[in-house]
């Protein structure tokens, strides 16, 4: 495959699309970034910009001619145009498609088949439906974000010295910086043949978040601390419940499946021991201890 160096980036807004759009500018990647009409959002001088409109085929087909690879954050609440940016791509002899994933390892048969992901196993398919010889595409699978987790209370409050051990807080998990996840996107983008029509697994570390409780108490001493036990086959239960109402609610079933993937057991959330790490190919180095505690000192 010959070299990508234009880059459209769908869904630059958000946690991740800012930063993702920023290790791309870094590497000297030229960006589209593609925006809805109403959008009001200011992008870096490099940058271009360009108005689409992501239910018509037709718009999203004509923004990206010439275009070598799409990265997609589009959130999966945009399951619909996404695929929609999946045939435009394909139409417009864009190379790489890199789709919103960026999370749990949805190969893993028990986590694939949470209702959550299943946006995500629909865009996979369209994307295998997809590949030929112009157009592939790869995951970036990187479980959950280290230090916005760490800042929103997620995988662990530094600020307000909290914690919910699942399951006792035992499970090994692996867990990426946003940055990394970032630059994750610009490895695959160098080593294209090495990353066709697969998923990359990368971390930025492998914990247990009864190990991350000890170094956020080592680093922002032991008092006022929170811990919480909690059960992933309870929460699961209660999210299962909330699926039978007429009505479900997002909030009420969605993060406790997301949460099942990550802290669950069998939902292969520790990378290492069930595929090869890709951080040596993408350039990611994995954090010390020590800059694990800078890190939870530095959103305290």
């Amino acid at each position: 495959m010959s070299g990508i160096t234009k880059v459209a980036l769908a869904g630059a807004s958000g946690n991740l699309g800012p930063v993702i759009l920023d290790q791309l500018i870094k590497a000297g990647f030229q960006v589209t970034v593609l925006t809805r009409q109403s959008s009001t959002h200011k992008f870096p001088s490099p940058v271009t910009v360009k108005e689409v409109d992501y239910d018509s085929l037709e718009s999203l087909t004509e923004a990206l001619k010439g275009q070598d690879a799409v990265v997609s954050t589009l959130a999966s609440a945009s399951l619909d145009k996404q695929i929609l940016l999946v045939e435009a791509a394909a139409e417009a002899h864009v190379k790489r498609f890199i789709p919103s994933e960026f999370g749990s390892d949805t190969s893993r048969e028990n986590t694939g088949a949470l209702p959550v992901f299943q946006p995500k196993i629909a865009v996979q398919n369209a994307l295998k439906k997809h590949v030929s010889s112009e157009f592939s595409y790869t995951l970036v699978v990187n479980g959950a974000f280290l230090d916005w987790g760490l800042s929103v209370g997620f995988v662990m409050s530094a600020k307000g010295k909290s914690i919910t051990l699942y399951d006792g807080g035992n499970r090994t998990f692996s867990t990426t910086t946003l940055p990394d996840v970032g630059r994750a996107v610009v490895g695959v983008l160098k080593h294209p043949e090495e990353t066709k029509n697969r998923a990359v697994y990368v971390q930025s570390y492998a914990t247990t978040l009864k190990n991350l409780a000890e170094i956020g108490k080592k680093v922002l001493g032991s008092d006022g601390w929170t811990e919480t036990v909690a059960s992933v086959d309870d929460i699961v239960a209660g999210a299962w419940e909330e699926l039978k109402e007429s009505q479900p609610d997002p909030h009420k079933f969605a993060m406790p499946f997301i949460i099942a993937s990550i802290w669950g057991e069998e939902y292969g959330s520790h990378f290492e021991a069930y595929h090869k790490l890709d951080n040596d190919l993408l350039g990611i180095k994995q954090l010390s201890e020590h800059e694990l505690e800078e890190l939870i000192k530095s959103l305290a």
